[in-house]
């Protein structure tokens, strides 16, 4: 899915922001949970984009853990670029090793799409207001002012994470795909 995501969503205008057919991506769903075989490569690249994100919202707690969640809120509150840096590589620490590897690979993508955003029309800010409520959410519900208030935070945090991600994860996150 994400090698998918790699390759075309560079080109692809929208890419996470328009929705796949919902009817083609819930018979998908379900023959990817049955266990059964899919070529996504035959599929339109948003049922892709929409699979993927659904999948984000489906782990336990979020990729980024809904116990860090104050954290992750606050870290663009303190201080300049070098310290947000610096905070959010501790906060990576924390998580579980899988999610520290999906991590690089979402941010991996992200930062190809975005890096062509004036042929897809999807820079970071754009890419973080799809992507950020697929990512981490609180671990309780709250108001609709609170929760607009959490996703203003948390597009910041990946719009942050998107643009720096090199200095973040490190150069090689460029080349995690090799020669695709």
């Amino acid at each position: 899915m994400l090698s998918l995501l790699y390759q075309e969503g560079p080109s692809t205008e929208g890419i996470f922001r328009r929705s796949g057919s919902a009817k083609t991506c819930k018979e998908l769903k379900e023959k990817l949970d049955s266990g059964a075989e899919v070529d996504l490569a035959c599929e339109s690249i948003f049922v892709t984009a929409s699979l993927f994100k659904d999948f984000l919202r489906n782990i336990p707690g979020s990729i980024l853990s809904s116990q860090l969640c104050d954290k992750w809120v606050s870290v663009m509150d303190q201080g300049n670029n070098e310290e947000k840096i610096k905070n959010i590589q501790r906060l990576i620490e924390q998580l579980p090793r899988a999610n520290v590897v999906l991590l690089r690979y979402i941010f991996g993508v992200l930062h190809g799409i975005q890096m062509r955003s004036e042929e897809n029309q999807m820079n970071a800010f754009n890419l973080a207001i799809c992507i950020a409520p697929s990512l981490l959410w609180p671990p309780v519900s709250s108001t609709p002012d609170i929760e607009s208030e959490f996703t203003k935070k948390i597009s910041s945090l990946v719009q942050f994470l998107t643009e720096n991600c090199c200095r973040i994860f490190g150069e090689e996150i460029t080349s995690l795909f090799g020669e695709i």
